[in-house]
């Protein structure tokens, strides 16, 4: 495992381990329904980045 690597796996981990699932639902509901479908996209974009930067140059 390179530093990069290592790096995005405490990053992510960091992340499960301060942000909790009924916060970020409660807080999307108290925001409305549209900022919950962009916080939705804008989450899904920024795994599919990760994973596809984990996985390295595609030849």
């Amino acid at each position: 495992m390179n530093a990069s690597r290592i790096s995005l796996f405490v990053f992510l981990l960091a992340l499960a381990t301060t942000l909790t699932g009924c916060d970020a639902i409660g807080s999307i509901f108290k925001a409305g329904a549209y900022t919950g479908i962009i916080a939705v996209f804008i989450i899904v974009f920024l795994l599919w980045f990760i994973v596809r930067k984990m996985r390295g140059p595609r030849v």
